[in-house]
């Protein structure tokens, strides 16, 4: 979310407190190139993995990563370079209208990007938390349209329509032109202050709805993980596992490494996620009520934090994805064969694969009369369409 970048903190007079030296800009501006640099490849790759895997583009769920990746670019290569231009100036030279097109953008695509992620974790909850009809039922090719068209969509409407029509600054007009000139130096600079019904409203659409989702669908998927975990050793030490675990503690051993490492990847991902966007989204509350007295330092450091939450998403979703990485790795390597995907899976070979961070053979654990073949492939042909494996 756009705020104000002022490089010199302004006093209610307009007058300068303090400013960053040469070699302090140096220094902030290899810093801010690092950070966006990293995004552009890191989302890139992910949308390019997608154009030259055929076999990503037939899993109809890749697509919230994928559209969660091009508006991670978009934050990349619309707004913070502008946002960098700024901090290491110290002014806004390009226009006041400019200013407002590029604060609607910011505010625009870092929503949409924390509402994929909320999109991306009501998927998973459906895939590993419901049977495989259901989810072929939920999510059908037209409502992942409709939740990707959604997260873009609802984030125009609190963005460009009351930024451009300047609801934001209704009833604290006078404290933005205040903010807007340096008139020691007649510098301008491209503010955005938001008044207290615009803050609570943006703030409770644009993160801390996401943030509930998220929380209770995670949850939820981690109580189905150890629940499968439980329910493994259950059937081992009763002597009535199926066959793909009978005189198989090794394996057993394996099943639950791998439920303990979704389990660790879902906290990383919420984490990360409440660690670079929750200080931004209670400052931004906060402020409006304690008369805008915020640092500017301190919002600039919640801003870019917020920020690198972009940088940081085509590592959680796509990284620790195995189809993702495959791909990564041929796009990277050249078309070397070695990452060439493996044929699909044959009737002996044992369903070890993680799929949305559960294993397919914890699924395959409880089926009825345990029988692993017509009943499997369902769960595979289901589970497969939202692969978001940890392993």
């Amino acid at each position: 979310m756009a705020t104000e970048l002022n490089l010199t903190d302004i006093s209610r007079n307009g007058e300068v407190n303090a400013e960053l030296s040469p070699a302090e800009r140096i220094i902030l501006t290899i810093f801010l190139a690092f950070i966006i640099i990293m995004t552009v490849l890191g989302n890139l790759l992910v949308m390019v993995a997608l154009c030259k895997d055929r076999q990503l583009r037939k899993k109809k769920t890749n697509y919230f990563i994928v559209s969660l990746a091009f508006a991670d670019l978009l934050v990349a290569v619309v707004v913070m370079p502008f946002a960098a231009i700024e901090l290491s100036k110290g002014y806004w030279e390009y226009g006041e209208t400019f200013c407002l097109v590029r604060t609607s953008l910011d505010v625009m695509l870092t929503t949409a990007s924390i509402l994929h992620l909320c999109c991306i974790a009501l998927d998973r909850y459906y895939a590993i938390c419901c049977q495989p009809l259901v989810y072929r039922n939920k999510m059908t090719p037209l409502r992942v349209a409709l939740m990707l068209g959604g997260c873009w969509v609802i984030s125009f409407f609190i963005s460009f329509l009351p930024i451009m029509q300047s609801w934001n600054a209704i009833g604290i007009e006078k404290i933005i032109e205040e903010r807007k000139f340096n008139n020691s130096t007649n510098e301008t600079y491209c503010v955005f202050l938001v008044n207290r019904p615009y803050a609570i409203i943006c703030s409770a659409v644009a993160f801390y709805i996401p943030l509930v989702l998220m929380v209770l669908a995670y949850q939820r998927i981690y109580i189905t993980a150890m629940e499968h975990v439980r329910q493994i050793g259950t059937l081992q030490r009763a002597g009535s596992a199926p066959e793909a675990y009978d005189g198989s503690d090794h394996q057993g051993s394996s099943r639950m490494k791998i439920e303990t490492k979704a389990a660790k990847t879902l906290a990383v991902i919420m984490g990360c996620f409440c660690l670079c966007w929750a200080p931004f989204f209670i400052t931004n509350i906060i402020d409006p009520f304690i008369d805008y007295s915020v640092p500017w330092e301190l919002w600039t450091a919640w801003l870019w934090l917020g920020y690198v939450n972009s940088g940081l998403n085509p590592f959680l979703y796509a990284f620790l994805n195995r189809a993702f990485r495959r791909a990564f790795l041929m796009i990277l390597c050249c078309g070397n064969e070695r990452y060439v995907r493996p044929g699909s899976f044959g009737p002996s070979r044992h369903y070890t694969t993680s799929v949305n961070g559960t294993s397919i053979a914890l699924r395959l654990a409880f089926l009825p009369n345990r029988n692993h073949s017509d009943n499997g492939r369902q769960i595979l042909s289901s589970e497969l369409e939202s692969q978001d494996s940890t392993g």
